[in-house]
């Protein structure tokens, strides 16, 4: 737990944002929206930063409190509300009321594609809410939701940035694996490469169309005929006055857990590689790939990682991907004469539905639950895995970080 602690305090939001605001020029005006679910923090770094150069701020988190020049609007995470559609308004009209001398600064972090919603034309919130409820349920990663999502948007995909009277510069903390600027926060100010047609194959590809409202396919079939435009590309003249730079990603999270591994006398193995696919698959492959890498490093051998896998919904249980992941980790571990303990954590502190940040098992989890009367099958076929680490008292509660760049995985070997 210490070490996670170390990861996730070496991606304190304020902290990178103050470090990037630092290169500004000085005598530069701005107004500045702030959305996601570091969006508090970093909105604070902007107004110490900026100081009386900031005339107006929006921010848009799932909590918080106003302050200075600053307003608040709350929305919904993972899904959409109304909140996210007064916010993703409020985001269009801060960015067509910008001053000739202005900049939009524009605070970017996971969590804003569902925190900031504007429906397409054709398209209601309900629709929107109904289609990210089926990819999710569906398992469909963050690349292929954010793709939907893009196509459904009259903000994403670079439809806030076509709206600004003036330049954009974007601050954007990665919670995606790649750090596609695009597919962070699904996009608002940049280029979007992906198409109406991909995101029509993407309905196909996770429930199909009887999955999905009436109004989605609609307006995805007319995009695929050309009837209403595209998203932003990449030579689009409504463009060029925007800039972005990603500011903190999964690797600072996993050096501060690296460097606090090594604090505590642990050899150290960062795999770069990023975890992904299903949870269930991908705990046990990464507990086996663990070992194997760690087989000639001397014990008691830290193994970290980060990365972000999925959920096919199929129970009706309660549960994450980060709770998911250590359970079949557990569930798939070689037979190994030395104790294993296997931790995944989201850097958000929220996984799933729950109020837990992942869970962490160990070579002795699996005999304690049994011992319990507890089936670990069973619970992890209902989806339900909160329950089982909840009874077991072995659930890893952070509350919400203010920070947002993943998952971090850490593996320890005796």
């Amino acid at each position: 737990m210490a070490i996670a602690r170390a990861a996730i305090k070496s991606c304190d939001a304020g902290r990178l944002t103050r470090h990037a605001l630092g290169a500004l020029a000085p005598d530069a005006r701005y107004a500045c929206l702030a959305a996601g679910k570091a969006a508090v923090a970093m909105a604070r770094a902007a107004a110490d930063a900026l100081s009386h150069r900031l005339r107006v701020g929006v921010i848009i988190a799932p909590a918080g409190a106003a302050f200075d020049s600053f307003e608040l609007i709350v929305g919904g995470h993972p899904i959409p509300n109304a909140g996210s559609e007064r916010g993703g308004r409020r985001a269009l009209e801060l960015a067509a009321s910008l001053a000739r001398d202005e900049t939009l600064l524009v605070l970017l972090s996971g969590g804003a594609s569902a925190l900031m919603a504007v429906p397409a034309s054709g398209v209601s919130l309900d629709d929107k809410r109904r289609a990210t409820e089926q990819l999710l349920r569906a398992g469909a990663d963050i690349h292929a939701l954010n793709t939907v999502r893009k196509h459904l948007s009259a903000i994403k995909g670079g439809w806030l940035a076509t709206q600004a009277a003036g330049p954009l510069l974007t601050l954007a903390i990665s919670d995606v694996v790649g750090d596609d600027v695009s597919v962070i926060a699904s996009g608002p100010t940049v280029a979007d490469e992906s198409t109406f047609e991909d995101a029509r194959r993407l309905i196909n590809r996770y429930g199909g169309v009887p999955a999905f409202p009436d109004a989605v396919v609609a307006r995805l079939d007319r995009g695929v005929r050309g009837d209403v435009p595209e998203t932003p590309k990449l030579n689009d003249g409504r463009l060029a006055r925007s800039s972005i730079q990603v500011i903190g990603s999964r690797r600072d999270a996993m050096r501060g857990a690296a460097a606090s591994a090594a604090d505590r006398g642990y050899a150290v193995l960062v795999l770069d590689c990023p975890v992904t696919g299903e949870s269930r698959t991908a705990g046990a492959a990464h507990l086996r790939t663990a070992v194997a890498l760690a087989s000639t490093e001397p014990r008691p051998v830290a193994v970290i990682s980060s990365g972000e896998t999925t959920v096919h919904v199929k129970g009706g249980g309660r549960g994450g991907r980060n709770q998911e992941f250590p359970l079949a980790a557990a569930m798939g571990a070689p037979i190994m004469a030395a104790p294993f303990v296997v931790a995944s954590v989201g850097t958000d502190g929220v996984d799933g539905p729950t109020d837990a940040a992942g869970a962490i098992v160990d070579s002795t989890t699996l005999d304690r639950a049994r011992r319990a009367g507890l089936d670990p099958d069973a619970f992890l076929g209902e989806n339900d895995t909160y329950r089982l680490f909840d009874a077991l008292g072995d659930l890893i509660r952070t509350g919400p970080t203010g920070t947002n760049v993943g998952d971090l995985q850490i593996v320890l070997l005796a």
